[in-house]
């Protein structure tokens, strides 16, 4: 940290984010009932970084249908990545997290599982701040209790993708028979 000559104070952190991106999309699913419901990227990290420095983004989910959309914004605005895994992104992430405990000042990681309780603690133990980020409702007390901070991602973070519905078919009954045509 150094002091500005103002006497303000700034913060030179260097900050890695890790999403369980099922858990998020869960998450958010269950909050809003709504499956084409996703994270905005875009006012999310910077409120999550508060002015401190992205060191990296990784996105693990499971699963092969990952968006090709996804996979490129987060690269061209974040230098994100997107890691698919086998099953669950539990044992990635946490892999991922123990090998930038030496790297960064702070992981951000966005889960409300409490099965990264440990993770948390260790890391902690490492001397890494942890935060968490996630949605409230479904996040494990445990987890927030653990963490060095808790972010609230709420209904500010996420927007609903408008689907655009097929032209209806139509049936025999909705048919009106073809006027009849005079010779």
């Amino acid at each position: 940290m150094t002091q500005s000559p103002a006497g303000t104070v700034v913060i030179n952190q260097s900050v890695a984010i890790l999403v369980d991106g099922n858990n998020i999309e869960r998450s958010i699913h269950a909050e809003t009932n709504k499956p084409n419901t996703m994270l905005n990227f875009d006012t999310l990290v910077p409120r999550l970084l508060d002015n401190r420095g992205l060191n990296r983004l990784v996105y693990f989910r499971e699963g092969r249908q990952i968006s090709s959309k996804l996979k490129e914004r987060l690269h061209t605005h974040y230098h994100g990545s997107v890691r698919p895994c086998h099953k669950s992104a539990d044992i990635p992430l946490s892999i991922k997290a123990t090998q930038l405990a030496s790297k960064v000042d702070t992981i951000i990681i966005m889960s409300g599982d409490s099965d990264y309780v440990e993770l948390v603690r260790h890391l902690k133990s490492e001397g890494v701040r942890v935060e968490i980020a996630a949605i409230p409702s479904t996040t494990s007390k445990l987890l927030i209790d653990e963490a060095d901070h808790f972010h609230e991602i709420t209904k500010d973070d996420w927007f609903t993708l408008e689907t655009k519905k097929p032209p209806r078919k139509k049936t025999a009954k909705s048919r009106k028979p073809a006027p009849e045509q005079s010779e």
